[in-house]
């Protein structure tokens, strides 16, 4: 199994204060805007974002949660084990604010379907937009794409986006993977 890096911890760093900015830009004092992890590998990009927000871009009172989509999911019922649900943390109102979905990887965009189905659940936002670490642009099968990237990737289907976050396992960076 071959793998190339995408992405070194220095330019993770780099790509994330890119992203805040972009947000910052575009929310100003995100009193209007709730930022929300899509569990289970965008509530580590989403914890690193509003800590890097609230620590290095004094942004006050940044509203953001977790979202668990495993029951909303197209394909829950195919595997062979029963599926484990993480959690959703959403402690605040969705509706009339501009929800940003945050996630590591956007490959066919069945797991954004799944978002905006599940937020539904939480009231009606003014506006959803998404923001992704990679995005792999040649794989969708609907319509989606993202309002924010880290890096577009051009893989094949043979080949897996890695994302390995040093809170999860110990590094910050991204590989391209052969399977």
């Amino acid at each position: 199994m071959s793998q190339k890096v995408l992405l070194n911890s220095k330019e993770v760093n780099i790509t994330l204060h890119r992203l805040a900015c972009q947000l910052i830009e575009n929310h100003d004092d995100f009193s209007e805007t709730v930022l929300i992890g899509i569990q289970p590998r965008g509530k580590f990009l989403a914890d690193r974002l509003a800590q890097m927000l609230t620590d290095d871009y004094k942004i006050k009172n940044i509203q953001f949660g977790h979202l668990d989509i495993t029951f909303f999911r197209d394909d829950f019922r195919r595997g062979d084990k029963p599926l484990e649900a993480n959690t959703t943390k959403i402690d605040f109102i969705v509706e009339d604010k501009n929800v940003v979905f945050i996630d590591d990887v956007l490959y066919t965009g069945r797991s954004i379907r799944s978002a905006l189905t599940a937020i539904q659940s939480f009231g009606r936002p003014k506006d959803i937009e998404l923001l992704t670490l990679i995005d792999r642009r040649f794989s969708r099968h609907l319509p989606i794409q993202p309002n924010y990237r880290g890096r577009q990737v051009d893989a094949i289907d043979n080949q897996k986006v890695i994302v390995k976050w040093v809170e999860n396992e110990g590094e910050d960076a991204v590989y391209l993977v052969d399977k």
